[in-house]
């Protein structure tokens, strides 16, 4: 049961760090992947990377926020699986600036991305998550629900209204057989914040508050996605693995 064989996912935001990472370790497992992203040639390269090494993948272009293009992945995934057992809620954005700069469309940006979408795409794979009868919804929360990291407002409303959407509906779809659960990494090595770690005065302050003085890798996150999505992880729903190497229990710098 340590493993995701002939499991069906559904993994957004898939062609790079944290999900693509997902990707690898899902697929890894034995699991039959369909993975989303905005941008084609991001896509066409992981999914080339992944055949190659024997994987059952399939890289689609979809915007999450667009309903046209979650109605064109949600008739895309019956066809091609009939069921869904997994869905990864990974792709995420965010801007960076103080409350009092944002414009109205960033701020909407923001919340679209990470919150509204996740809870669309639940809604729409509801039916093929309820035929599984034992399915496994994981959503990619952050630190940032729950504590400052100066990320900007918006990301941290977004994905703390993330984690009480996981809990919500944990509740409302255990009779299904369905399990809702969340990770919320602390800051992790991906594109988007290799230029922001870069920065001596912006990663000084992240290794010190970190009791394991480093940065997260993907595929550290990408691990534990994969154990909530096993059957060996049955009797779990409605929690919050926040993978941080201990930062938020650390109580002195």
């Amino acid at each position: 049961m340590w493993n995701l064989q002939n499991k069906k996912a559904l993994i957004t935001g898939g062609s790079k760090g944290i999900g693509k990472s997902c990707v690898e370790e899902f697929a890894s497992l034995g699991a039959e992947i369909i993975f989303t992203g905005r941008n084609k040639s991001d896509l066409d390269a992981t999914e080339r990377e992944f055949l190659e090494k024997g994987y059952k993948v399939k890289g689609v272009v979809s915007d999450v926020t667009s309903e046209t293009d979650r109605t064109k992945l949600w008739a895309l995934v019956r066809e091609e699986f009939g069921v869904l057992d997994i869905l990864v809620n990974n792709a995420g954005m965010n801007i960076r600036k103080a409350a009092v700069s944002y414009t109205e469309e960033e701020y909407r940006d923001v919340v679209e991305v990470n919150l509204m979408a996740p809870f669309m795409l639940c809604r729409m794979f509801f039916t093929l998550l309820k035929k599984s009868g034992k399915a496994s919804v994981i959503n990619v929360s952050s630190v940032a629900a729950t504590l400052d990291d100066h990320t900007g407002a918006p990301y941290g409303m977004a994905k703390s209204g993330l984690l009480q959407m996981t809990r919500s509906l944990a509740v409302e779809w255990a009779s299904y057989g369905i399990r809702v659960n969340a990770v919320s990494p602390w800051f992790t090595l991906t594109p988007l914040t290799r230029g922001l770690l870069k920065q001596p005065e912006k990663i000084g302050p992240v290794l010190q508050r970190t009791p394991m003085r480093r940065i997260a890798e993907p595929e550290e996150v990408a691990a534990a996605i994969a154990f909530l999505a096993m059957d060996k992880a049955s009797y779990i729903t409605g929690q919050n693995i926040i993978t941080d190497g201990g930062m938020s229990i650390n109580a002195l710098m």
